[in-house]
C-alpha cells in the first residue's frame, strides 16, 4: 500500500552508500524544510529523460528552501556498480545528497512496493507527504504541487 498524503517522511536509514554528502549531513540539512525525494536508477530511461526537469525545479525552488535528496534504487545487478552510479550522478548533474539503496530498505520505507522509478515524494516543512508521483508524468504532477507549496515562485520569471 503506497504512502498517503499526510504520512510522515520515513527515516533515511539503510542506504548502502551516500554520494554528495552523508546521512547525518542530509538529516541536518532537511530539518524544518520542505523536501523532495526522488528515486531513480542507472538503467531507467525515463529517469534520464526527466532529470533535466528535476534539476530545473531544484534550481527554481532551492533558493526558496526546498531541499532535494536523490535515491538510486538498483533494479538490476548492473545497477549496483558504484562506479556506474558515480558516473550517472556526474552525467545527470545530481548535486544533492544521493543515497544508494542496494538493499531496498528505502524503497520499503517509502512504501514503493512496485519498485517504480522514477518516483517522486514531496514533503512539507513539517515532514508530511504533500504529493507522490511516479513515471513519465511525475514531474508534471510535482510542478503543480510545488506551485501550491511555493506560491511566491509563480510570480518569478522562470524557464521551468
Amino acid at each position: 500500500m503506497p504512502m498517503k498524503i499526510g504520512d510522515a517522511m520515513p527515516a533515511l536509514d539503510g542506504a548502502t552508500a551516500w554520494f554528495n554528502g552523508s546521512l547525518e549531513e542530509t538529516l541536518e540539512a532537511i530539518k524544518g524544510k520542505p523536501v523532495l525525494v526522488h528515486f531513480w536508477a542507472v538503467s531507467c530511461g525515463i529517469c534520464k529523460e526527466k532529470m533535466p526537469q528535476l534539476r530545473e525545479l531544484a534550481a527554481k525552488y532551492g533558493p526558496l528552501g526546498l531541499e532535494t535528496i536523490a535515491v538510486h534504487m538498483p533494479r538490476y545487478e548492473a545497477d549496483t556498480d558504484l562506479e556506474r552510479v558515480k558516473q550517472a550522478i556526474r552525467d545527470n548533474n545530481i548535486n544533492e545528497a544521493c543515497a544508494v539503496d542496494s538493499l531496498h530498505k528505502l524503497k520499503d520505507a517509502f512504501q514503493n512496493e512496485q519498485g517504480w522509478v522514477p518516483v517522486i515524494y514531496l514533503f512539507d516543512a513539517e515532514g508530511k507527504l504533500k504529493t507522490r508521483a511516479a513515471g513519465e508524468f511525475g514531474v508534471t504532477v510535482l510542478k503543480t504541487a510545488l506551485e501550491k507549496m511555493f506560491p511566491e515562485a509563480t510570480r518569478m520569471v522562470s524557464a521551468v
